[in-house]
């Protein structure tokens, strides 16, 4: 079982910047495909950021190019999104999500994700 915790969410003033992390554990983190999606209040979750099991490969939502990084430390069984010019827009909460289908692609589809953390809420005030 897969278990995923997100952290480093918080308060932050537009412009500013914020480092979410996800913590795996219960099984080969390198082995899975993982993926950042939001979701603002009163809509619909949306993908933001996805990386390869080694992380040669990232996929970003046009949204967010040039804004997050997306990243992953397999040693420490730990994935990264860095959020940087945070605007009030990027208000919502943060999932991560791990694919541990052997399919190695980057999906931005919710329901290709098999197992999601709890979230953790980032609040962009202007």
């Amino acid at each position: 079982q897969v278990q995923l915790v997100e952290s480093g969410g918080g308060l932050v003033l537009a412009g500013g910047s914020l480092r979410l992390s996800c913590a795996a554990s219960g099984g080969s983190f390198s082995r899975y495909v993982m993926g950042w999606f939001r979701q603002a209040p009163g809509k619909e979750r949306q993908f933001v950021a996805g990386i390869s099991r080694i992380g040669g490969r990232t996929m970003y939502a046009d949204s967010v190019k040039g804004q997050f990084t997306i990243s992953r430390d397999n040693a420490k069984n730990t994935g990264y999104l860095q959020l940087n010019s945070l605007k009030p827009e990027d208000t919502g909460v943060y999932y991560c999500a791990a694919r541990t289908t052997d399919v190695t692609a980057i999906t931005s589809r919710g329901e290709e994700y098999n197992y999601w953390g709890q979230g953790t809420q980032v609040t962009v005030s202007s």
